[in-house]
């Protein structure tokens, strides 16, 4: 969902859960007898759009790419074993995603739109129930790099909330601040003034400065300037919410408010599960906690004060919007759906394209799709499994650890046209 999600999870843990079973999805671009083209989801031929911005290659790369790291042919899709289950839920994720991914900027270098408009036109066209024949008439496998791979997960949390303050209700969940802009300190000299400028705010002065941190804003550096969605009843819950980046608040009544992503205050993401093994607070050993999110949780609740402490190590501070509709949102403003969806790094796997995992885990074997990224889901072969909401996806995600090999399915003929140099 477009976040920095604490992927420093290594406790092994859960059941194998990776039967899919294709669904009707109820929004976006719909799967039914057919997948069909609906209005605002229509595939648009790149001559046609010309106001839509897309790229047939890496747009000035700031780092490493997956074409620059290099890209080879994997085995035939159909050797893969692929269970048909599993390939017509990816396909009714992948004709959803599609209309985003084409009118996606790529930074991958794998992106041809010729090539992905092809066969996401053919993907509508294609019943819903024949996913393992799609993919292998269409695709072609290949590894980026060595395509070793780790995989973590997320999930959306569901913890108790309410619309107004109330006892028991103090944990502020902010909607986007409107002061919150992208500028450059006027003591940054011109010669340092590359990429993307800091985010923060101006003073009453008028002078620009970062962004108040996690620690102020717990200390209420935001109170009153900023909108209040609703308010969380604990705030180690809240933050770990935050981490996953969505999820829903219960209020005592019973009702249901679901949040997702909006934005962010620009400071650092840390992940505190690697603080804590450096510590020496994780792991096997006597008065060790576990790898996994129940672990790390289990010390703050029993530490308070340190827990505290650590937790505003991350200084960053996720901001808010509410959601309707069918799922949480991926970073391709595309619900992202149970053991079809994986985030991945933009920079080595084009959103939208499908993803074949090889893991120590079953439960993250099979085939997934791209549509959502991770501040910690960084560089080439990592990925981070959707779990969907509820105690299991909590117990699932939370000790997701899994290590393996990855395959990316691109259109056939991809990797010969990359190692080509056309």
């Amino acid at each position: 969902m477009a976040r920095g999600r604490n992927a420093d999870v290594i406790r092994l843990g859960g059941p194998n859960t990776k039967s899919r079973n294709l669904r009707s999805i109820a929004a976006g671009c719909g799967a039914g007898a057919a997948l069909l083209l609906l209005a605002g989801c229509a595939l648009i031929p790149k001559s046609t759009a010309p106001s839509v911005p897309v790229s047939d290659g890496p747009v000035a790369p700031a780092g490493p790419t997956a074409a620059l790291t290099g890209v080879t042919l994997g085995p035939n899709v159909s050797s893969l074993g692929m269970s048909r289950d599993d390939a017509n839920s990816a396909l009714a994720s992948f004709v959803e995603s599609c209309p985003a991914m084409l009118r996606r900027e790529d930074t991958s270098g794998l992106f041809d739109y010729d090539d992905w408009f092809r066969v996401c036109r053919i993907a509508n066209e294609w019943p819903t129930l024949d996913g393992p024949e799609f993919f292998d008439d269409h695709f072609e496998t290949a590894r980026v790099g060595d395509g070793t791979a780790f995989a973590t997960g997320y999930f959306e949390p569901q913890i108790a909330g309410s619309r107004t303050r109330r006892p028991g209700f103090e944990v502020p969940v902010y909607a986007m601040p409107d002061d919150l802009v992208r500028a450059w300190p006027a003591d940054t000299p011109q010669s340092e003034r590359s990429g993307r400028p800091p985010l923060g705010r101006y003073d009453a002065s008028g002078n620009f400065e970062l962004y108040p941190d996690r620690a102020a804003i717990e200390a209420g550096a935001l109170d009153g300037r900023v909108p209040v969605i609703a308010w969380a009843a604990d705030p180690v819950e809240f933050f770990f919410l935050q981490i996953q980046g969505s999820g829903r608040l219960i209020t005592p009544e019973g009702d249901v408010i679901r949040i997702g992503y909006a934005g962010q205050n620009g400071r650092g993401y840390t992940g505190i599960g690697g603080v804590m093994r450096e510590r020496g607070l994780l792991g096997d050993g006597p008065g060790q906690y576990p790898g996994s999110m129940q672990g790390i949780m289990a010390y703050i609740r029993e530490n308070p004060r340190d827990g505290a402490d650590l937790m505003r190590l991350n200084k960053s501070w996720i901001f808010f919007r509410e959601l309707t509709g069918d799922g949480p949102l991926g970073a391709m403003s595309v619900p992202v759906r149970r053991e079809s969806s994986v985030a991945a790094d933009p920079a080595f796997v084009p959103l939208g394209a499908p993803v074949w995992l090889d893991m120590d885990r079953g439960e993250a074997d099979g085939l997934w799709i791209a549509q959502d990224t991770g501040g910690a889901i960084k560089g080439a072969n990592r990925f981070d499994t959707f779990w969907g909401a509820g105690a299991d996806a909590r117990e699932i995600a939370g000790g997701m650890s899994a290590r393996g090999n990855a395959l990316l399915l691109l259109p056939k003929g991809t990797t010969q046209r990359l190692n080509s140099g056309q």
